[in-house]
């Protein structure tokens, strides 16, 4: 079973989050320390690697040197006639420091001040045995190397045994280690201070683009970042930042203009119930005359609602659309049978093609052409004809009436917002629905246009992209 914490609770519980709020928080920080993670790692590989190297350096010197003392000291036997004798020279004081001489497994000379019995002669013993050149290290706080070298002649087998204390060297090898520790701390304070300098010099345009995109989104300014003299990562992160400026402007004038839009229709409906309720308060009014005020208030109301209900549907749905496809066919069908059409009046529907499409969505291609078939069927006599055919830039819809038409002096303000050629006629519409289907056709690379050439009653084309 495992063993809470001190708290309480296990240890996988707080253990991610300690690490999580140690963990740094800024990049900065966290670039920094992966920076001296990975130099951390580099520095102990390269560290061993190092000592490794230099311990059997120094042991291969340390062998160097008793090999060429076990060959001096071989220059004073002598193997000739079958035996094994030491000769006396002027350095036998210095060549039988740490010598063993032996005749097979027979002992000849040994160090003065060596037991016969002790660890290093039976290890000096144990390798003249072994015969040949063998190497072995004796003891542990303070260990002692020795070579087993043999003494060149025929006949009779000698070996000589050298024993050397490797303190000196292990000495030098430990120097080094301490030597490299403290250079890789040196190191690695220096990489990380050098990262997070190089990291916030790095930064710092990162935070200055920043604050600049903060402020100017906030007044909607028309500076922008661009990609010119910036490195590619900051370049990308300018052309990014501009593309959202450029759509919090877009944000913003599209407000702009559904406010300007919103208090300019409602203005004339609000001053007309205004100046209703002020005429009717003006003094008493009889039955007949208060429901005549009545009546022109709700018109206004109802007048009112009508713009509001339309100018939100194109503030929400009158963004650039996604892309998409729709059949032309089913689409005018669609918009046909949803609308209330007089008596008199028919609307046919005809397309060149049954498999027509447009490249803009079902739903977007309906909500164009309803205000065109709509302002078509309030204005017409008999007739109202919807045709699709296919071009070389895309499809063509034309929205055909034999009512009045356009009278040529309005042609100019047919698509201005709230104006209406004739507004006493008696139709209803707020004067939007042309604007809103433009604007639609717009955000979708199409138009809307009136055809002044059509002879009799009205013609608007409606252009899309095929699909």
């Amino acid at each position: 079973m495992k063993a809470p914490d001190r708290i309480g609770f296990p240890a996988r519980t707080w253990l991610p989050a300690l690490a999580a709020r140690l963990a740094p928080r800024t990049l900065r920080g966290r670039l920094s320390l992966v920076a001296l993670t990975t130099a951390a790692l580099l520095m102990v590989i390269l560290t061993v690697v190092f000592n490794t190297v230099v311990g059997h350096r120094l042991q291969r010197e340390a062998d160097d040197e008793l090999r060429t003392r076990a060959a001096a000291v071989a220059t004073t036997v002598d193997t000739r006639g079958g035996k094994v004798r030491v000769l006396e020279t002027v350095n036998d004081r210095l060549l039988d420091t740490n010598v063993w001489i032996y005749a097979g497994p027979r002992l000849l000379e040994q160090p003065p001040s060596a037991a016969r019995t002790g660890t290093l002669a039976r290890a000096a013993g144990a390798l003249a045995a072994a015969g040949g050149r063998r190497c072995a290290t004796v003891g542990g706080h303070d260990p002692l190397r020795l070579c087993a070298e043999p003494v060149p002649g025929h006949g009779t087998r000698a070996t000589v045994v050298t024993a050397l204390d490797l303190s000196p060297y292990r000495s030098s090898a430990k120097t080094l280690l301490l030597g490299s520790f403290a250079l890789d701390a040196v190191m690695l304070a220096c990489t990380y201070g050098l990262t997070r300098l190089a990291v916030g010099r790095a930064l710092r345009p990162v935070r200055t683009m920043t604050d600049q995109a903060t402020q100017w989104s906030a007044v909607a300014s028309e500076e922008r970042f661009g990609g010119r003299g910036r490195p590619a990562e900051l370049a990308a992160l300018g052309t990014s930042l501009d593309a959202l400026l450029d759509r919090i402007r877009a944000v913003l004038r599209h407000e702009r203009q559904l406010t300007g839009e919103l208090s300019h229709e409602l203005r004339t409906p609000l001053s007309r119930i205004v100046a209703e309720l002020d005429w009717w308060r003006s003094r008493p009014r009889s039955e007949t005359e208060t429901r005549a005020t009545h009546e022109v208030i709700a018109d206004a109301a109802r007048s009112m609602r009508t713009i509001c209900d339309t100018l939100l549907d194109e503030a929400r749905e009158g963004v650039p659309t996604a892309p998409g496809t729709a059949e032309v066919l089913p689409a005018l069908r669609q918009v046909a049978a949803s609308l209330d059409v007089p008596g008199p009046v028919r609307v046919t529907v005809t397309v060149d093609e049954s498999a027509l499409r447009a490249g803009v969505q079902s739903a977007l291609l309906e909500r164009i052409v309803s205000p065109l078939v709509a302002n078509a069927v309030r204005h017409a006599r008999t007739t109202v004809t919807l045709a699709a055919r296919r071009t070389a830039d895309g499809v063509r819809v034309e929205v055909t009436d034999d009512g009045p038409g356009v009278p040529e002096s309005f042609r100019d303000l047919l698509f201005q917002p709230g104006r209406r050629a004739d507004p006493g006629d008696g139709h209803a519409g707020a004067g939007l629905g042309l604007p809103l289907a433009r604007r639609l056709a717009r955000s979708a690379g199409g138009e809307v246009s009136h055809d002044p050439g059509h002879a009799r009653g009205a013609r608007f084309v409606v252009t899309l992209p095929a699909g």
